[in-house]
């Protein structure tokens, strides 16, 4: 295994020794990519927070971000965190969106705050222009406009960064050839509920100013609702186009239960990122799967010559 990590400050790159562990992680929603090592500080190495950092692992690139942290004790060694670019959404602003789909509103924002963009797949639905709420993050921005667009078409998107440039795709295409099995990994961890994100009643109501009357659309599951008792959504709508099927969209989404499956110790594989689909194939007693799956968040661990991954995946009846 052969693993570069580059540190660039002043216009200097280095290539600095690295201790054993460096560990590299992504969330598929709403946190960016973070690198944690430590570098052996010489003579010569010289590098500050918000200098430029690199990682590559057998010729694949994999990172590049910024230092935000150092700290650092008695001895030479400094532990260093880095993030991605996605680091920037976590800034708050208030900002007023024209009609736009959440792929306009991503690269609205890139825009406005100079970051800078790669391939963003067109998501297809026209948001209504607002007001976006008051102190609120970049990121939500994006996010609320990628969840809505998922309630209303069942399509799921991820945004990443791809290697510093922001990138946008349906998780239809970020499928692997890799199996995940009882052989790959060594340990698993599964949990089911309907205590979270558990609904099989949907109710959505529009108030129509015009009639001074209040519209209900309902969408329900019967068979669910007596086997789990009533599990309601409810949500005021700004506009009542397209409400039915709305709430059949948010029931196929949500009338089920929970799952989470971590994985540990995984075989390491570089293409594994949040967001990305692997092939499972694992007995959990109230559930086989063998299906693809979607990872959650992964961490990568590069120690001792070798590479493992923890994973958290979802899918199916699988929801983080």
């Amino acid at each position: 295994m052969e693993l570069k990590l580059q540190i660039e400050n002043g216009g200097i790159l280095y290539e600095p020794a690295v201790e054993e562990g460096v560990v590299w992680e992504t969330s598929r929603k709403g946190s960016p990519g973070k690198l944690t090592f430590s570098v052996v500080k010489d003579g010569v190495l010289s590098f500050s927070e918000g200098s430029g950092v690199r990682l590559e692992v057998d010729g694949a690139k994999l990172f590049k971000g910024f230092v935000f942290t150092k700290r650092r004790g008695k001895g030479p060694a400094i532990d260093v965190t880095a993030y991605d670019q996605l680091r920037y959404l976590k800034n708050k602003d208030t900002l007023m969106f024209e009609d736009m789909t959440a792929a306009g509103r991503l690269r609205d924002i890139a825009g406005q705050f100079g970051l800078e963009c790669g391939s963003i797949e067109e998501t297809g639905v026209v948001l209504p222009g607002r007001l976006t709420e008051d102190n609120t993050t970049l990121f939500d921005m994006v996010l609320n406009a990628l969840d809505e667009t998922t309630r209303q078409t069942g399509r799921l998107f991820v945004l990443y960064d791809d290697f510093g440039k922001l990138t946008l795709k349906d998780v239809g295409r970020l499928r692997l050839d890799l199996l995940i099995d009882a052989e790959t990994g060594e340990s698993f961890e599964y949990t089911s509920s309907i205590d979270s994100q558990t609904y099989n009643k949907i109710k959505l109501a529009y108030d129509n100013k015009d009639t001074g009357k209040r519209e209900v659309y309902i969408a329900q599951d019967g068979q669910k609702m007596n086997e789990w008792g009533v599990l309601q959504y409810f949500e005021k709508l700004d506009n009542p186009t397209g409400a039915a099927a709305k709430a059949d969209a948010l029931l196929g989404l949500y009338d089920q239960k929970t799952r989470n499956l971590s994985v540990k110790n995984v075989m390491g594989d570089v293409r594994v990122r949040a967001g990305c689909s692997v092939a499972v194939a694992l007995d959990l007693g109230d559930v086989v799967t063998n299906n693809f799956m979607v990872v959650e968040n992964a961490k990568h661990t590069f120690k001792n010559q070798e590479h493992r991954m923890d994973l958290t995946l979802i899918g199916g009846e699988f929801i983080a």
